[in-house]
Parts: structure tokens; C-alpha cells; sequence
């Protein structure tokens, strides 16, 4: 409720792009202390990967090993570099499948909804949030942060409507 005693409510009409989940992942991955520790493994392990195969092309001996760890090294610092892309065009298809989506968001959670589904989410299923330039993004808390829910500002009907969303998560989430 607002000041007034108003039941606020924010509803927001949008396809979801692979833009969209590419920023999301990147952000959730940026700011969620798995998506981070996940991030410094691959791009350690990549780089010891390229050092050691670095070092064993200098010495003698046969060219293959040295090569499969500069290979296996630069092919894990790729997909950690374009692994949020890689993600999102993997769900492209079911992006074009679910059309349209409608959010609502209330004081007691989000109502998404899209040409075949419905789904509702409390705000105890993801306690934390995220805003970027484009879009709002929620997240849950579990060890491996599978769950978010992307809300793009371009679906909402007034720009007024995005202030009164921003107020909303941050009356009922934890800005991240």
C-alpha cells in the first residue's frame, strides 16, 4: 500500500529478448557470490591451463600435450567470456514459444504470465534484486541462484510505473 492506503500495483506487458537473459545472467553472475566464485575458478583455471602449455611448447618433446592445454585453456576462458550469451541463445526458442508476458507485481509478490503459463512468486522465493539501465532482475538466494525473473523497463505502460516498480522491490527485496 502506498501512503494513501492504496494497493499499488505495477503491470508490465513485454517480450523477453535473448538481450535481456544474456544481461541478466551476467548480472547474476556479477553480483551473487556463486556466479563470482564461479567466474575466478573458470578464469584461473583457463589461465593455468594457458601458462602450462605455454611452458611445455618452450621445452622439448611432442607438440600434442602442450597444445591440448593451450586449447582446453583458451576454450575455457571463451566460454566463461560468452558463456551469458551462449545461455541466452539457448533459451531463444522457448523465448519465441512464450510470446507476450505480463508481469504484475503487488505487495505480496509477482504474477508472470505468458500465452501458456502463470506462475506466481512470493517474495520469499527470491529475497534479492538487481537493476540495470534496461531492466529489474530478481534472484534467489539458493547455492546456485537458478532462479530469477527478468521485468524489462520498456514493459511498462508510463514511465511513472517504473519509479512505483523500483518502490516496490525496494519496500519488499534486498537491493544487490
Amino acid at each position: 500500500m502506498d501512503m494513501q492506503g492504496e494497493q499499488v500495483e505495477v503491470r508490465l506487458v513485454y517480450q523477453t529478448t535473448v538481450a535481456d537473459v544474456a544481461q541478466s545472467v551476467r548480472v547474476r553472475d556479477a553480483r551473487l557470490p556463486a556466479g563470482r566464485r564461479r567466474r575466478w575458478l573458470m578464469c584461473g583455471f583457463g589461465a593455468v591451463l594457458v601458462c602450462f602449455g605455454g611452458l611445455a611448447l618452450l621445452g622439448d618433446g611432442p607438440i600434442s600435450k602442450p597444445l591440448s592445454f593451450l586449447i582446453g585453456g583458451v576454450l575455457i576462458l571463451g566460454l566463461t567470456l560468452f558463456g551469458p550469451q551462449l545461455t541466452a541463445r539457448a533459451f531463444a526458442g522457448l523465448l519465441a514459444k512464450a510470446g507476450e508476458t505480463t508481469a504484475l507485481v503487488t505487495a505480496s509478490g509477482l504474477r508472470v504470465s505468458t500465452k501458456d503459463t502463470e506462475t506466481r512468486i512470493g517474495w520469499a522465493a527470491q529475497p534479492l534484486y538487481a537493476e540495470t539501465a534496461d531492466t529489474f532482475i530478481t534472484l534467489s538466494v539458493t547455492k546456485r541462484a537458478a532462479a530469477m525473473t527478468i521485468l524489462p523497463k520498456r514493459g511498462a505502460a508510463d514511465p511513472a510505473d517504473i519509479d512505483r516498480l523500483r518502490a516496490l522491490l525496494d519496500q519488499n527485496l534486498q537491493r544487490i
